[in-house]
């Protein structure tokens, strides 16, 4: 659990005062559970925290599921949004609304959370694998909680390759290879070879700092969401299906093994 420090409450409300941009607790450790927070913001249903674990979605990932409690009442979330830095739970209908200035800890749905951490780096290490092996680029990846696909710059994979893509996933998951998360400037960051394994930048020009993901051995990615912390906890992937998505864009789906 994370200890929320002590700090003065913004005085979020004040005519011509913006609201501070949450503290990404998501970020820092993806394996926070519960965390305090303080409530600087209230919109609606939707309030925002001075700190979050919750992470809003993007980049393909779902956002995460919980709740916040208040008072000794549990308030599911109904969704995540991230405006301007500043990340805002929505409430689900009927629940009491904190105000600005109250304290709340926030429960994430762990299995939903772990789940979505496993099958991210599942979907590096397939992109890892088949830039490194066939030199072909990310043209979209979508994550759900029971599959996930990444479409590629690739012609359609004859059965046995598919095959053997599997098995070279499921190797490195074998190894364990440890997962490293850090920033570095941005022209630091864009002076690697192939940091980029999009077709198209997707990173906005006013970010000065990159968020790098790298699977030591195997991937190393601009990355925003969450991951395990060694390909181990993967446990292993099944290549669901191949499709054909257009000329250079086919798809491949896969799911986690839970065995």
């Amino acid at each position: 659990m994370a200890e929320r420090p002590g700090s003065e409450l913004p005085n979020a409300g004040a005519a011509g005062m913006g609201i501070p941009a949450t503290d990404p607790l998501y970020h820092q450790d993806s394996y926070i559970r519960t965390f305090e927070a303080r409530v600087v913001g209230v919109e609606g249903a939707a309030v925002a925290l001075d700190r979050t674990a919750f992470f809003p979605g993007g980049g393909g990932q779902l956002a995460d599921q919980g709740a916040l409690i208040w008072e000794g009442q549990r308030l599911p979330l109904s969704g995540l949004s991230k405006r301007d830095d500043v990340v805002w739970h929505a409430l689900e209908a009927g629940a009491a609304t904190p105000p600005v200035g109250a304290d709340v800890t926030g429960e994430l749905d762990w299995d939903f959370r772990y789940r979505m951490m496993r099958t991210h780096t599942a979907l590096h290490m397939l992109c890892g694998i088949i830039f490194r092996d066939f030199g072909a680029q990310v043209t979209g990846g979508q994550m759900y909680p029971d599959r996930a696909r990444m479409d590629f710059a690739l012609e359609v994979p004859a059965p046995d390759l598919v095959r053997d893509i599997e098995a070279r996933v499921n190797e490195a998951v074998a190894t364990n290879h440890t997962i490293k998360v850090y920033t570095l400037p941005r022209d630091e960051a864009f002076a690697i070879p192939d940091l980029i394994r999009t077709k198209i930048n997707l990173l906005p020009p006013g970010i000065t700092r990159v968020r790098i993901v790298e699977i030591e051995g195997l991937d190393l990615q601009a990355d925003g969401g969450t991951h395990v912390h060694g390909t181990r906890e993967v446990r292993g992937i099944r290549v669901l299906k191949t499709e054909n998505k257009g000329k250079q864009n086919k798809r491949i789906e896969i799911a986690l093994v839970d065995d």
